[in-house]
């Protein structure tokens, strides 16, 4: 018999991507703000979403305003680095969520 409590604990929510991004930024000695592709995949995965590198960069890119790819090598492992266009105060890390409405 399957056991439908089991599937709800174990099923992912798109508002866990969210949290897992979250979760990643890293704040450097400067300030800046950044997050590393394989560490969000790795949050990702304790929320059970099971992304490539790839497929994260493609949200970031996609869903994310305020961050630009600063990568000094080719590859999938990028490093995205939050930047604000219009140069005043950083708050609530100054994130935009293109298709979730949080700002």
């Amino acid at each position: 018999m399957y056991n439908i409590a089991l599937a709800v604990q174990i099923m992912p929510r798109s508002s866990d991507i969210i949290h897992a991004f979250y979760q990643t930024i890293q704040v450097e000695l400067s300030g800046r703000l950044t997050v590393n592709t394989g560490e969000f995949v790795h949050q990702l995965a304790a929320v059970n979403f099971d992304w490539t590198r790839s497929e994260a960069n493609d949200w970031i890119k996609s869903h994310t305003r305020n961050f630009r790819d600063i990568t000094p090598h080719h590859g999938e492992d990028r490093l995205w680095f939050m930047f604000n266009p219009n140069g005043g105060e950083v708050s609530d890390y100054g994130l935009s969520f293109a298709t979730t409405g949080l700002y």
